[in-house]
Order: structure tokens, then C-alpha cells, then sequence
């Protein structure tokens, strides 16, 4: 199958871009961040498309986009964090290595920058989180042949688990 070598999945704040970019590094293939390739399209950062399209179209924009972009990128994929949750993504992503960077909820709230980056977590950051968490986490599974903690690891430790996770090189 073409397409990249590694999908990273996981929820706003998790390391996917950072591990992202060090595996692409590591691999001696090129780095793409989902958010970037849907702002390059749009004009506009993921979270205010979300706003300007609504829900249901913004993710038919994600599923459309990702559907283009699978069989074109041969390196490493940062996946925006609700992407795996629109509808015929799942099924998009099947038969590629992806890898699920979990995070816990205290983690993620230390996250430096999170808040400004994503304000449709405002007022309440930690229910927010919390909720994101709890409806994604279950997707994020399912799409993804390992599961990575990355609470209180630094990224080239939790680099180490995602290189250690992928196929042998056929």
C-alpha cells in the first residue's frame, strides 16, 4: 500500500506534531501536519473552519482532503485531532500504520500554549478536555495498531516506542 509510513493520531497537545516531526527526521521522510494542510486549503486554522463550515462540513472537508493527500504522502502524518472522528475516516485510514499518542487529562492542561491554540476549549479548558477525551479516546483505539502514553515522557523517549512500534521493513 502507498501512502505514509506513519499516522499519528491523538488528541490537541498529545506530541503528534514534535514526535511527528522527530520520526520523519529519524526515517529520512518528509513531515506533514494535518491543521497545515487543511489551513492551506481553506485559508483558514483548523479551529476557525470549524466555526465558519460547522461540524459536519468541516469533517466531509477532512475526509475529502485526507482522502487526496493518503496516497500522495509517503512520510509522516500528524493528524488533526478530531480527524479520525469524521465520518469515513476510519475507513481511509485502514491498512496504514497509525499510532495513538495518549496523554491524560492533568498532562494536557500543563501543555503550554493549549489553550490559546484551540479556543474552543474556553471557558472550562479541563471539562472540555475531559469530554474530548472520554468520546475520542475509544476512536483513537480502534484506528490505531498501538497505543503510546505520552504523559511525563519526553519526546525521544516516546519517539523510541513509536519507531519500536512499526513494521519491520518488508
Amino acid at each position: 500500500m502507498t501512502g505514509p509510513v506513519l499516522i499519528l493520531v491523538g488528541p490537541p497537545g498529545s506530541g503528534k506534531s514534535t514526535v511527528g516531526r522527530l520520526a520523519a527526521e529519524r526515517l529520512g521522510v518528509g513531515f506533514r501536519d494535518f491543521d497545515d494542510d487543511l489551513e492551506r486549503a481553506h485559508g483558514l486554522p483548523a479551529g476557525e473552519l470549524v466555526v465558519q463550515l460547522g461540524r459536519e462540513k468541516f469533517q466531509e472537508s477532512e475526509r475529502e482532503l485526507l482522502g487526496d493527500l493518503l496516497p500522495k504522502h509517503d512520510g509522516v502524518l500528524a493528524l488533526g485531532g478530531g480527524t479520525p472522528t469524521a465520518p469515513g475516516v476510519p475507513e481511509l485510514l485502514k491498512g496504514h500504520h497509525v499510532v495513538f499518542l495518549d496523554v491524560n487529562l492533568d498532562q494536557l492542561l500543563r501543555r503550554e500554549g493549549l489553550v490559546p491554540l484551540h479556543p474552543w476549549l474556553l471557558p472550562n479548558p479541563r471539562a472540555h478536555l475531559r469530554e474530548l477525551l472520554n468520546t475520542r479516546r475509544p476512536v483513537y483505539t480502534a484506528v490505531a495498531a498501538t497505543t503510546i502514553q505520552t504523559s511525563e515522557r519526553t519526546p525521544d523517549d516516546v519517539l523510541a516506542d513509536v519507531l519500536a512500534s512499526m513494521p519491520a521493513a518488508g
